[in-house]
């Protein structure tokens, strides 16, 4: 692992807002943290922070937390926010399969997923962010009528998503398939632009947009297991 890495990682913990794997913390963000009743938004495989730290300075009233596995990448939006003097901001370090041990049910408001890694192989879906397994997690979590922001370049993943939506009994709020291109009155998915949407966006690639909600989920990860053993079972035949 190379210096800058090994420094930034040292540095992250003694930064105020950020926390390593904190699972004390659950149920506790607002009162202990925040120290407030405000909405908590939370900011998943949120890389450098860039939605964490441009939400929190729109909007002084809610609470962000940016989460990833990777605190190198989130020292610099950690930084940032202390250099802007923001309060309503904090990091964490953690797994987001686990993301239940760091939160309690209905203890969030608003989820963005913002360019996730899309896992193109099949052998990896999974490991998606939208992935059902994922979605019944963010269920646990978020309160009954809580949004989910989906933000993505990739083909592949958002029509993933959307057919997952059909398959678990979703119906999107919103989809907008070209961001900076089609109608829409979500200024901040024009005005802020993370690091990777803007090399996406040099080279063509149309961002894509979905809002929706979870209170119609139904999906039985025990179920799908079964019937994934019994294919395997049959194709090994």
């Amino acid at each position: 692992m190379g210096q800058q890495k090994l420094k930034r990682f040292a540095e992250f913990v003694t930064f105020p807002n950020c926390f390593d794997f904190p699972y004390h913390l659950k149920g506790k963000w607002k009162t202990e943290v925040f120290k407030n009743n405000k909405p908590l938004v939370l900011e998943l495989a949120c890389g450098k922070g860039e939605y964490t730290v441009n939400l929190a300075q729109q909007d002084p009233d809610t609470n962000f937390v940016g989460i990833d596995i990777k605190s190198n990448r989130m020292w610099k939006g950690a930084g940032i926010s202390q250099e802007l003097g923001l309060t309503n901001t904090g990091f964490v370090r953690m797994s987001i399969q686990k993301i239940n041990m760091f939160f309690e049910p209905g203890e969030v408001d608003e989820i963005w997923i913002t360019f996730p890694d899309p896992f193109p192989k099949d052998r990896h879906e999974k490991n998606r962010l939208t992935h059902p397994e994922f979605l019944t997690l963010y269920k646990n979590i978020i309160k009954p009528d809580g949004i989910i922001n989906f933000k993505t370049d990739d083909d592949g993943l958002f029509d993933y998503t959307l057919e997952t939506f059909e398959n678990v009994n979703i119906k999107p709020i919103e989809v907008i398939k070209d961001v900076h291109n089609e109608p829409h009155n979500y200024d901040n998915l024009r005005n802020i632009t993370t690091h990777y949407e803007k090399l996406f966006s040099a080279k063509g690639r149309k961002i894509k947009y979905c809002k929706f909600r979870l209170d119609t989920l139904t999906y039985s990860p025990k179920l799908e297991a079964i019937e994934n053993n019994i294919l395997e079972i049959s194709q090994n035949k």
